[in-house]
């Protein structure tokens, strides 16, 4: 029989992995957690400060200064992890944007400015990454959508959020099956309520923490490690038979 060693299966050795909103809160952190599994990761953001800070903890790293709304620099930033690195092997769309106001209250150029970042970016740069998955043969694409996509989020008001979050898990559902059957995996990793700058002030406000005990089957916001699994699952051989699927972690939240 064979030794049997699973834990090899979430390695990354030598594979190259797109990291979109690294700058701060959960793209940081998935940064992190991909290099520490043997990633050479590209490091995509606005504040380019924060990203050369950044890849200097993660030797081989690749920061590259980018505003995801504007459709030539995410074509920047695939052509300079191309002629870099020469291959792209993950792609996690993790940057987006979210406001809370009601609707009558949203302005269209809101509405409209979340949608290109949270959808039509993520449509745009998978499908400029898939291009060399597909001649590879392989790659995975992990799109960060959020519990809000598979339910409302009122009395927390944000239409443009849930709206943009639900299009990009059906989104998912329809790349995995254009790739799946030449190598390329889609999956979308969900989140509850976790600490980042969209959320900030919620650890710590005292009717925010009883809105998320009262709601949440485990009563409490998630800690930042409680997604690392989650996401290697989705971009390593450890969830090499997934594609389409949204994997929530939200502490039961949308079990209702």
């Amino acid at each position: 029989m064979h030794d049997v060693d699973p834990l090899s299966m979430f390695r990354l050795d030598g594979q190259v992995a797109i990291v979109t909103g690294a700058s701060s809160g959960l793209g940081d952190r998935f940064a992190r957690v991909l290099a520490s599994v043997g990633a050479k990761v590209v490091l995509a953001a606005r504040r380019r400060e924060r990203l050369e800070d950044l890849s200097e903890s993660l030797p081989g790293s690749l920061a590259v200064g980018v505003d995801l709304s504007i459709a030539e620099d995410r074509e920047r930033l695939v052509r300079e992890t191309l002629e870099h690195f020469g291959r792209v092997d993950v792609l996690v769309n993790n940057a987006g944007v979210g406001h809370v106001v009601a609707i009558e209250d949203e302005t269209l150029d809101e509405f409209r400015g979340a949608m290109e970042l949270n959808v039509t970016a993520i449509w745009h740069l998978s499908k400029l990454c898939a291009e060399s998955m597909v001649a590879a043969g392989s790659g995975s694409i992990v799109n960060i959508a959020s519990m809000l996509g598979h339910v409302a989020s009122t009395p927390i008001r944000q239409a443009q959020y849930c709206a943009s979050k639900g299009a990009v898990i059906n989104l998912t559902r329809e790349m995995a099956f254009q790739w799946g059957r030449k190598g390329v995996r889609v999956n979308t990793l969900s989140p509850g309520w976790f600490a980042s700058e969209m959320t900030a002030g919620m650890e710590t406000d005292e009717s925010s923490q009883r809105f998320v005990k009262t709601n949440a089957a485990i009563p409490r916001m998630g800690n930042a490690d409680e997604l690392d699994g989650a996401l290697l699952l989705l971009a390593s051989r450890a969830g090499g038979y997934m594609t389409g699927h949204s994997l929530l972690v939200d502490g039961g939240w949308t079990a209702r």
